[in-house]
């Protein structure tokens, strides 16, 4: 085998884990990072931005919990449900909530897409670690949240 053969092979079998490698660390996503513990306020719902009116209580958001549980806000009324995550398998289970009216029925719509959004997740990855994108069943983005 001529000499610059044996050299090319050797620095793909050196070069390519190593370039790969290096994409990995470059996209700043880790399955592996926990969702656990911050609260994910709502930033897109269903592919359209949302503006929580400057009113931090009435953006949607939900917190994580490391017991398995879920615990947050849609905009109206508090909700709790538990979850189960399993690398970037996300299933967020029946959802309880209060049932205070909403002062803006627009508010109210959001509030229930939001929490459809939560039903229909099974999947998620992470933008950055500020960033969480919820995911459905065909890999469609139902929702986006920042910490």
């Amino acid at each position: 085998m001529p000499a610059i053969a044996r050299r090319h092979r050797l620095l793909l079998a050196f070069a390519l884990p190593a370039v790969l490698s290096l994409a990995a660390c470059g996209s700043g996503v880790s399955l592996d990072e926990p969702i656990e513990g911050p609260t994910w306020r709502l930033v897109q719902l269903q592919g359209e931005m949302v503006d929580g009116g400057g009113d931090p209580q009435g953006t949607p958001s939900v917190q994580f919990g490391s017991d398995g549980r879920a615990v947050g806000s849609g905009g109206c009324n508090r909700f709790s449900g538990t979850y189960s995550r399993t690398a970037s398998q996300l299933r967020i289970g029946q959802l309880a909530a209060t049932r205070m009216a909403c002062v803006a029925p627009e508010r109210g719509q959001r509030e229930m897409q939001f929490f459809q959004a939560l039903q229909s997740t099974a999947s998620y990855r992470l933008q950055a670690p500020a960033r969480l994108v919820l995911l459905d069943g065909s890999g469609r983005t139902v929702a986006m949240l920042q910490r």
